[in-house]
């Protein structure tokens, strides 16, 4: 069932039962627990099978991460965030539930990271050292972006160890080797679990490119011997499984953008992903080529490329790179400005730039702004009206509809059926994206022969199992409910703050303020009333009197020997008012009742 590699050397001694000569490279090895007393034990049969778990990016874009587990290992591959929806306001991203590794910490062996994108590694700072801080095994880019990252952050230092492509991982029962895959960030990899019941490969995020930028095409030949040497399960990626045909080349669009950068007669900005580094290469080296200057704007994209600079991935002259306030000492049609805003955010550079809100950096009507990037769902209004300010200021606009500024990173139809091709798997698992994703990922696998039993559409949480001779998709569900990082709190905005936050958004909030007699409970003078986004009270001194005459019905002491219940009091406020503003105005806002006794 193991891929067996033409040129290899066995590092474990030669005790490895399937046979020797397997992998080259270096060899990782977990730190185990300390020896117990063996405890003799009846096992059942389950005790004997490989649990595999996608802890996220099953139900969404982002959040990716997956857990493999047999018997007292466990390995994660990925640990990233997921950017919130438009309902979760004031959250800043959702990490991963880790409540399944609570009291399972020792067992961990190790992070294996694909790559550096935030959606696979965003987490990290706040899950891997509540989880006992295993190793994370990160190719050179991506364990730059984390050490880098991790700087912003004061919890415990990571262990990150810089892999090679070759290398090996011995990590308790599992033995990791990886595969060169495209992607549109350096240090891409696709990954070769060796388990004890057979073999598992996860692709990360892939697509077929063979012409790259700054790196090899994907690595066929090794993928066709792993496929040959038997692969039990294949989890593969979904972001692009609905769309047709083959993914575009990083060639195509390095042409289309150089084209355009030549022709333009005034300043080039290019709006893109921090993270898109083969495209930010491509720019600033075709730039450097044509004798152009480029600045770099965004604390991220600032960030991504002295790590590329540094590893060597983008090679120019420093004098080529500028600083935005470096720009007008030099022709506009000598400058390229490089910077991250793309999906129309508040705060980054090119929504500041196109508001008047840089610092230093306004539109011009002779600047030609790109798109260089497909629009995330859910931020198309945001990217619209960022082009429609750019259009009133002048300049002249493209996007990836108009001209191939622009290939996703993610395997179409077409290369999802190369792979399966290639690895032939028992089980197909797809993974990474929304459940129609995953439908239409299912649906590429069902038209090259595989049965409805042999390609699992999972949930997050729920439990795969397999055996040497069979896989289940089990019923067994673990908690997988999103954890929500907000400023520095991490997990404590549940879905009730959430579901208040979205209340004062939408109705506001209304305070009554009375006093009422400690002994019995009677109301001392007027109710006070504070209106915070509900209604401008100047303008509604009748609503807001009729409030008052209605706090008074629900105060109206029905037993005055009796002492003051103010809880009782606070839900007669609420429960009559909640009432009386939908019968009047059609809106819920929040009630917030305070009882003062005198």
């Amino acid at each position: 069932m193991s891929p067996k590699h033409p040129t290899t050397t066995r590092n474990s001694g030669g005790r490895n039962p399937r046979g020797q000569n397997r992998f080259k490279g270096r060899v990782f090895r977990a730190k185990q627990p300390s020896k117990q007393p063996q405890v003799h034990t009846l096992r059942t049969s389950s005790d004997e099978n490989l649990r595999v778990i996608v802890l996220g990016g099953c139900e969404e874009v982002g959040r990716n991460c997956t857990l493999l587990e047999y018997k007292n290992d466990i390995i994660l591959i990925d640990m990233g965030l997921q950017f919130p929806e438009e309902d979760m306001p004031g959250v800043d991203y959702i990490i991963p539930n880790m409540s399944y590794i609570k009291g399972k910490e020792k067992n961990v062996r190790g992070v294996i990271i694909t790559h550096g994108h935030y959606d696979h590694i965003g987490a990290i700072p706040h899950t891997v050292p509540n989880i006992g801080n295993p190793p994370i095994y990160a190719l050179p880019v991506s364990a730059a972006i984390i050490k880098r990252r991790q700087e912003d952050f004061h919890t415990r230092k990571l262990d990150v160890k810089v892999t090679k492509v070759d290398d090996v991982l011995k990590l308790g029962s599992f033995t990791v080797s990886f595969f060169h895959i495209n992607h549109n960030i350096p240090d891409s990899v696709g990954i070769v679990i060796e388990t004890p019941v057979g073999v598992v490969c996860h692709t990360g995020d892939w697509k077929f490119d063979f012409h790259p930028a700054g790196a090899e095409h994907a690595d066929f030949q090794k993928i066709a011997l792993i496929g040959k040497s038997g692969v039990m399960c294949l989890m593969g990626d979904s972001t692009n499984a609905n769309r047709p045909g083959h993914q575009v080349s990083e060639k195509v669009i390095g042409e289309e953008l150089e084209y355009i950068n030549e022709k333009s007669s005034g300043r080039l900005i290019v709006g893109t992903f921090a993270s898109l580094l083969s495209r930010v290469k491509q720019i600033i080296e075709s730039s450097e080529k044509l004798g152009k200057k480029v600045a770099i704007d965004g604390y991220s994209m600032r960030t991504n490329v002295e790590i590329a600079k540094e590893l060597g991935f983008i090679k120019c002259s420093q004098s080529t790179l500028i600083k935005p306030e470096q720009m007008d000492s030099y022709p506009d049609d000598k400058i390229v400005l490089i910077c991250t805003g793309a999906q129309g955010e508040k705060n980054a550079a090119l929504n500041r730039i196109a508001n008047n809100e840089h610092r230093i950096v306004r539109i011009r009507k002779t600047d030609t702004v790109i798109f260089s990037s497909s629009v995330i769902p859910g931020n198309e209004a945001s990217v619209q009206r960022l082009m429609d300010t750019l259009y009133r200021k002048g300049a002249k606009v493209i996007n990836y509809q108009m001209m191939d500024v622009h290939a996703g990173g993610h395997a179409k139809k077409e290369d999802i059926k190369l792979m399966l091709a290639l690895f032939k798997p028992k089980y197909y698992v797809p993974i990474e994206g929304n459940h129609f994703l995953l439908r239409e990922n299912a649906e590429v696998a069902y038209s090259m022969g595989w049965d409805e039993n042999h390609v699992f559409v999972v949930d997050n949480g729920q439990v795969m199992e397999f055996s040497k001779d069979a896989g289940l998709l089990t019923k067994e569900k673990i908690l997988t409910d999103y954890v929500f990082v907000d400023g520095l709190g991490v997990g404590d905005v549940s879905q009730v703050v959430l579901r208040d936050r979205k209340v004062l958004a939408e109705d506001g909030m209304v305070v009554i303020i009375v006093q009422i007699d400690k002994k019995t409970g009677a109301l001392i003078g007027s109710p006070d009333i504070i209106s915070r986004g509900f209604i401008f009270m100047k303008e509604h001194r009748e609503l807001i009197e009729e409030t008052r005459n209605e706090v008074r019905k629900a105060m109206a002491d029905k037993d005055p020997k009796s002492e003051a219940d103010p809880k009782y009091t606070r839900e007669q406020i609420r429960e009559k008012l909640g009432a009386f503003f939908y019968k009047k105005i059609e809106r819920r806002p929040m009630i917030l009742p305070v009882i003062l006794e005198v």
